[in-house]
């Protein structure tokens, strides 16, 4: 059994992510390439954006600070800490309202 504090971690990431000219930050903390299931704390300063991307697979993001935006097209959703979302399988972007950080859970 492996344990990690979800909440250390995010305060770690932003703040790397604050120290950083693309004002962000991330550590996979379970899976990788030979895994089906990876699980990223990702942290973006206020401002930053996640460019449109496609999803790689099912996913979710867990909100642990701070509150962002996701874009779909034309629909948006806003997230703030303890949200879960699930990523909508069409393109979509991801932006920081305030200082955030989240859990992206991806099923490949």
């Amino acid at each position: 059994m492996d344990k990690k504090s979800l909440t250390a971690l995010a305060r770690q990431q932003l703040k790397l992510a604050g120290g950083t000219s693309s004002g962000r930050s991330s550590q996979t903390v379970y899976g990788g390439h030979r895994r089906s299931l990876r699980q990223t704390v990702i942290a973006l300063a206020a401002g930053q954006k996640m460019a449109e991307h496609e999803s790689p697979g099912e996913a979710t993001l867990f909100i642990l600070s701070g509150k962002l935006n996701l874009v779909a097209g034309e629909d948006s959703w806003k997230g703030s800490t303890g949200d879960l979302l699930v990523l909508p399988t069409d393109r979509h972007s991801v932006e920081a309202i305030e200082d955030v950080a989240f859990l992206l859970t991806v099923a490949m």
